[in-house]
């Protein structure tokens, strides 16, 4: 909150201590008849006018103006009082205190609950009460921006695989033989990278190993790379990583899937044939 200006501090300051000497006159009234008071424009001198208003957040020149016309009427008005022979009362507060009472009784109009004479805006900064956003924001709601496309999405994937498979029978074989062991036993598709790391390498390393290197490794990414922008030219090494662990599966299953004959032993597809089912 913007503070209050020095000079409607002054001001109210003034029109306290007139009020205050209002009241000391009209408790004094009663007494003895006190000498005539002098007049309020010699007791005090005027208040110095207040800059002129600007966008520092001073009161406006159009209310300066009227309040200066309050004042001059006021101070007209008092001095007619004054020479038709009207008798003050003398305050019984100090005569210092007294005195500027008087002076900024001639020169304070009252304007509001209590005589105050500020305004709520000439307090308040006009850069404070305004809300303006300059910078557009490139974020959306979740909902309906995003649901509706993922929910949208989900309804066409429902729809393509009770299509497909109202079509193509699932890849089931006949009743397991167990005195009769198929040559070459082959896990599922996507389990062949596995199994041809198995090849390679100790079953503790194919099987563990390797595989917990590489997902570790997936799952430290994003702390390795803290880039936030969502543009691929500026994501290199993200998109390297996720490239070497597609691509180093992709490889793994393709030769499960086409170069490995009866026994697991490589062979060549169009030598030998493909030696796999879905």
């Amino acid at each position: 909150m913007a503070d209050v200006p020095e000079h409607l501090l002054k001001r109210a300051a003034e029109r306290k201590a007139a009020l205050e000497a209002k009241k000391a006159e009209a408790a004094g009234g009663a007494g003895d008849a006190p000498p005539p008071a002098e007049p309020a424009a010699e007791a005090a001198p005027a208040p110095e006018p207040e800059p002129a208003g600007d966008d520092g957040g001073k009161i406006p020149a159009h209310l300066l103006a009227r309040s200066k016309a309050a004042r001059e009427k006021a101070a007209g008005g008092e001095g007619e009082g004054e020479g038709g022979g009207g008798a003050t009362a003398t305050a019984t507060a100090p005569a210092p205190r007294a005195a500027e009472g008087a002076g900024a009784a001639a020169a304070a109009v009252p304007a509001g609950p209590g005589g105050h004479t500020q305004r709520l805006l000439t307090v308040v900064k006009a850069g404070s009460i305004q809300d303006v956003k300059a910078t557009p924001v490139d974020k959306v709601h979740t909902w309906p921006h995003l649901l509706v496309v993922e929910f949208v999405a989900s309804l066409a994937m429902t729809a393509f695989l009770l299509v497909f498979s109202a079509f193509v029978n699932a890849p089931l074989l006949g009743m397991a033989n167990p005195n009769l062991t198929p040559n070459p036993s082959k896990a599922p598709w996507y389990f062949l990278g596995l199994q041809e790391l198995l090849t390679m390498f100790h079953p503790m390393v194919a099987g563990v190993t390797i595989p917990g290197i590489g997902l570790f490794a997936l799952i430290l990414a994003p702390y390795t790379d803290r880039n936030p922008s969502n543009k691929p030219e500026d994501r290199k090494f993200a998109i390297s990583i996720m490239t070497i662990h597609l691509m180093f599966w992709a490889v793994l299953v393709l030769i499960g899937s086409f170069f490995r004959g009866p026994g697991f032993n490589f062979v060549f597809p169009w030598a030998e044939g493909i030696f796999f089912e879905l």
